[in-house]
């Protein structure tokens, strides 16, 4: 069976990896990667290859960057020059168009970090983090042209801490993921898994986050705002203004939610500890902040930032 993969960020590499060193756990060969093209990043934006394309080429895969799919000759020569049995998605960032799915015999099999139908999107694991979700999983499905709406061929769910941020799941899900996957792809090529239709009803989305979307409104509850923060760590990661400046807020700390009113303002410091900066926030609630960035420094702890700054109750985030 030949296979070609397609995937862009660090999270798909682990599913690379395992596809080209099966052992002998599968007849099957992997013919091909694509992925998307490069992107500019760092401080100077020169163009910088996907973590995919980067291990593609250590391995010597032939390797497709397409800035779109749909209506592409080039695409469709590649899948005439490998002659894919089966396509292998993750997280590759492109809706692929009916001609790609239709190509290969056995379809296009995705892997998607969460239970489907719950979360179909681009930020699974961002949305399920900000709803304070406590289970979370993998989905193994066969691509159909819509959004993560084809059948599913297996799942496994995953518990969520309510500490742990996107990042941190995203590691977690990645071992037992790529097992998943390894388990099922030949069971799926002999027609011994019936994929099952998902309950349309029971849709949720999870739409890419924006950098607007990332901005702390302190009058949300401290529950609400911790899972936004953890949510956004990595990227975009949470940020509110401090003296007229940017901060980034990379972690905090639920704690207790209080039932007395206070007088004080959504924003503002209450009380700087040892190892955190507790902050007001919406519903007389608080939350403690635990490592921030000031814009254009490096992410310090609560301890070391309140030092360099001195901070002092009464002043205020916003």
């Amino acid at each position: 069976m030949r296979i070609v993969f397609l995937g862009t960020p660090a999270f798909s590499v682990p599913f690379l990896r395992a596809l080209v060193r099966p052992g002998e756990r599968a007849p099957y060969r992997l013919v091909g990667v694509v992925t998307q093209p490069d992107r500019p990043g760092g401080r100077g934006r020169k163009p910088k290859p996907s973590a995919v394309k980067v291990e593609a080429e250590k391995l010597d895969l032939p390797t497709l960057q397409p800035e779109r799919l749909r209506n592409n000759p080039l695409a469709l020569e590649f899948l005439a020059r490998t002659k894919p049995d089966l396509l292998i998605v993750v997280a590759f960032g492109q809706l692929l168009p009916t001609e790609f799915l239709n190509y290969p015999p056995l379809g296009a099999l995705n892997i998607h970090t969460s239970l489907l139908p719950r979360y179909r999107g681009a930020a699974p694991v961002v949305h399920a983090l900000m709803n304070g979700e406590t289970e979370t999983g993998v989905t193994l499905m066969k691509l159909d042209k819509g959004m993560d709406s084809g059948d599913i061929v297996s799942q496994l769910r995953i518990p969520i801490g309510e500490e742990v941020t996107t990042g941190e799941v995203e590691d977690i899900l990645s071992e037992p993921g790529v097992e998943l996957m390894l388990r099922d792809i030949l069971p799926y090529s002999r027609g011994d898994l019936s994929p099952t239709p998902q309950n349309p009803a029971e849709a949720t989305f999870a739409p890419r986050i924006e950098k607007k979307h990332a901005r702390i409104e302190w009058n949300r509850s401290g529950t609400a705002i911790h899972n936004l923060i953890r949510a956004l760590n990595p990227r975009p990661t949470a940020f509110a203004h401090f003296r007229d400046k940017g901060v980034k807020i990379w972690r905090s700390q639920r704690i207790a939610e209080q039932s007395a009113q206070t007088n004080r303002t959504s924003g503002e410091i209450c009380e700087v500890t040892p190892d955190s900066i507790l902050v007001q926030c919406g519903d007389d609630t608080q939350l403690a902040l635990k490592e921030l960035q000031l814009e254009n420094r490096k992410r310090l702890s609560a301890r070391d930032f309140a030092n360099g700054l001195a901070l002092k109750a009464g002043e205020r985030f916003y």
